[in-house]
């Protein structure tokens, strides 16, 4: 753990993994946390809450909590000395600059980040394991917003707006960098440019050969050849 001042308060801050159910207990310090891998159960006053990568948690000093958490979960997590949002449970948003600023030496710029993140009161998890592993099972398929915010029963709307939130990218966007990461690890191991561009739902080979150009700098030529 490293230890910050911020604003005349102690902080301890650090990346923790958890494994494992831990019974309902409470601190004499207020904690952030959110997830860099994995989601976190957590009981919060009877009431069932969760942080991840795109929903985080401010828990005030003295509030009752438990938790549950798989062996793959790393959290990054701030102990603060003294509340810093009053004393009730907060949620916020994990926006691309707070999860930007894990630095442990700069650990009043991510408290900054934190606070002046959008608050959010009810919030279904965006998995980004779960949605890669769905898309990676049909690149080929015609994957519009609609069919992504399905895999987690969100509106397409909703489900736009969290994915901007956890990963800077709208829906459309992040499928074609999936879509083209895969693209170059098939022509490295020999597939053909035909085959790859209907593997990953480009619908010719110039269209994908387009695409590598463009967005990634990358010749088809070269990555067979690499």
């Amino acid at each position: 753990m490293t230890e910050k001042l911020f604003s005349g308060r102690k902080i301890f801050c650090g990346i923790r993994r958890y494994s494992g159910e831990y019974l309902s207990h409470a601190h004499d310090h207020a904690q952030i946390m959110f997830a860099l891998q994995g989601r976190m159960e957590l009981d919060i006053g009877g009431h069932c809450e969760f942080a991840d990568s795109s929903c985080g948690m401010i828990i005030p000093a003295g509030t009752v909590h438990g938790f549950l958490a798989t062996l793959d979960v790393r959290m990054f997590v701030i102990d603060l000395s003294e509340n810093v949002a009053g004393d009730r449970v907060q949620k916020f948003a994990v926006t691309p600059s707070c999860r930007a600023s894990i630095d442990l030496q700069d650990v009043a710029w991510q408290v900054d980040q934190v606070l002046q993140a959008p608050k959010v009161h009810v919030r279904r998890g965006i998995d980004l394991a779960q949605l890669d592993a769905a898309l990676d099972q049909a690149l080929h398929a015609p994957w519009n917003t609609a069919r992504m915010a399905q895999v987690f029963f969100l509106s397409p709307q909703r489900f736009h707006a969290r994915l901007i939130e956890l990963t800077g990218h709208p829906p459309q966007t992040y499928l074609r960098s999936r879509r083209l990461d895969k693209a170059a690890q098939l022509l490295r191991q020999g597939m053909s440019l035909e085959t790859t561009a209907l593997q990953v739902g480009y619908c010719s080979a110039s269209a994908l050969g387009f695409a590598l150009k463009r967005d990634r700098s990358q010749s088809t030529r070269k990555l067979r050849l690499s």
